[in-house]
């Protein structure tokens, strides 16, 4: 087999590029460790038009197609890859909806939606029982999430109270104890955290979808003992079996970009490994192959 050419649309520009210029950053490391391998990068400007216009040139240029970050957009992606009877492996899109979609065309390496705040919520009913708020924000990302939350808030006891992105936190306050989960956008979570701080009774537990990235401990005063979600955190992994170690990936970040990445960055990493790992197994870049 020929050498490989690995492409991706990314948002490196956009609402999405917080996370889009990690996802490129965390690759372009991965490539320097595997350079036989091409490496091809385009911006879709968070954009699902720009992919809509763009997704048939980058795939004809590549043999393994990775997705966007986001799940709106790899819910655009997913759908041209399986128009165009292509494979898209799916590291940054991580609605139950999207993860589900497309059976042959999708792969997906992420915990879905649905799951996101499980390990939490096991913790919150073992430690501190408290009635829970699910802030859900904008979109279908924060509605599944807020749906898996609430069903399994439920099955382990917990009372539970939704409130959507146009409902008034204060209109809502309450004098008893409280715990609070937040699942929007970056800068939705932050406001809704910022807002229920200054109710007379603020919750005493505090989740976030948020808080699983670095820059989150910037955007918020005092974050600490808010609890973050994320699919990746430093020293939780152990050895892998495939492409680079923690250490070495960690270090060559640091150097590149003078912080430590988020989870986004690995777990690009780790779809563009597994992609290439099976088409090398299989022998081919062929659909029904991988």
């Amino acid at each position: 087999m020929t050498a490989l050419t690995i492409g991706a649309f990314l948002s490196l520009s956009g609402k999405h590029a917080r996370f889009g210029r990690q996802a490129q950053l965390g690759l372009e490391i991965w490539h320097t460790a595997s350079p036989a391998l091409n490496l091809l990068i385009q911006d879709d400007h968070s954009d699902p038009a720009v992919l809509r216009a763009g997704f048939r040139e980058l795939a004809d240029r590549c043999d393994l197609l990775l997705s966007p970050y986001s799940t709106h957009l790899t819910r655009t992606a997913a759908r041209l890859a399986a128009d165009h009877d292509r494979l898209l492996w799916n590291h940054g899109g991580s609605g139950d909806d999207v993860e589900a979609s497309h059976p042959g065309h999708l792969i997906s390496i992420l915990t879905p939606t649905s799951q996101y705040a499980t390990p939490f919520l096991h913790h919150l009913a073992t430690t501190t029982p408290l009635p829970l708020w699910i802030a859900a924000g904008k979109g279908s990302f924060g509605r599944q999430v807020g749906d898996g939350a609430e069903t399994t808030a439920r099955a382990l006891g917990l009372p539970t109270t939704r409130l959507g992105p146009e409902d008034d936190l204060a209109s809502m306050a309450t004098t008893q104890p409280w715990a609070l989960l937040c699942a929007g956008a970056f800068e939705e979570d932050i406001q809704t955290i910022q807002r229920a701080r200054a109710l007379p009774v603020p919750p005493q537990v505090v989740c976030t979808v948020a808080a699983g990235v670095h820059e989150f401990g910037q955007a918020l005063d005092h974050p600490q003992g808010i609890y973050g979600i994320g699919q990746w955190f430093p020293g939780t992994t152990p050895t892998p079996r495939l492409g680079m170690d923690e250490p070495t990936f960690l270090t060559a970040y640091r150097e590149r970009a003078g912080v430590l990445p988020d989870y986004p960055a690995v777990q690009a990493v780790a779809a563009a490994t597994i992609a290439t790992h099976c088409a090398t197994t299989a022998g081919s870049t062929s659909r029904t192959a991988l």
